[in-house]
């Protein structure tokens, strides 16, 4: 993923939402994006944790991002279009829309699953970038070329025993994001993938493998080429693919 050097410019007057911008994938998603052009609207519940991500693209000279806090686990479909409001009103158009919040509660049989814990993982993994997406879609539209990203994981591709709501809710994101490319084919500039990022050094990963060493794992900044030629015009024509960074080949 290292060979691939796209232009400075890459993302210039491109507008990106990024979901779960507080840490992890998404924060070096939201920098990277800002570091290559974008204007970065960050995401997400813990209003710290976005202001440290608005400090660190703000410093290093990238187009001034906006914080947008907003609760997923009680989002509903007003909250969203009131985001899509807003986004129009200040930003007046919407070319990347990256679905990176998640939740991983423990890991437990169905047997054994709790409800609660099912509802939320639900709502805020599926029907939540659901809602979003949405909401956004009128926006998506009015772009010259738009791309969407579902972020993925590979117990939604081949089920895992014990991964309960958060695979179920991957593997709904497959069939959402599916479902959404072939509704776009032919018929819009907006382009439809999901991508697994595979084992990643982040909160998300430390919870469901609490004994693993994060020295083994990949930092979130080895996935960026992937996320920027997704979210730039050189993946024009990539649509409705379900991505797998570990496969991924730069473009020639």
């Amino acid at each position: 993923m290292n060979s691939y050097n796209p232009p400075k410019d890459l993302l210039a007057g491109r507008t990106i939402l990024v979901t779960g911008a507080g840490s992890g994938i998404g924060r070096a998603a939201a920098e990277t994006f800002g570091k290559y052009g974008a204007t970065v609207i960050l995401l997400g519940h813990n209003i710290p944790e976005l202001e440290k991500v608005y400090d660190a693209i703000d410093d290093a000279g990238s187009p001034q991002p906006a914080i947008y806090p907003l609760n997923l686990e009680s989002a509903k479909d007003t909250d969203c279009y009131k985001l899509a409001e807003t986004i129009e009103n200040e930003f007046g158009s919407l070319e990347g829309l990256l679905h990176n919040a998640a939740q991983l509660p423990s890991l437990a049989r169905i047997d054994d699953y709790d409800l609660a814990a099912y509802y939320k993982v639900m709502q805020i993994n599926l029907n939540a970038p659901f809602m979003l997406t949405q909401a956004c879609m009128p926006l998506l539209r009015k772009t010259k070329d738009a791309s969407v990203i579902f972020t993925s994981d590979r117990v939604g591709r081949n089920a895992k025993a014990y991964w309960g709501g958060y695979a179920i809710s991957k593997f709904g994101i497959e069939g959402l994001m599916q479902v959404l490319a072939e509704e776009t084919r032919d018929s819009s500039n907006i382009r439809v993938n999901s991508l697994d990022p595979g084992p990643t050094r982040t909160l998300l990963r430390a919870g469901a493998y609490p004994g693993e060493d994060p020295n083994t794992l990949k930092p979130p900044e080895a996935l960026m080429p992937l996320y920027l030629w997704l979210m730039g015009q050189e993946s024009i024509g990539t649509h409705g693919e379900r991505i797998t960074a570990e496969k991924w080949q730069p473009p020639q």
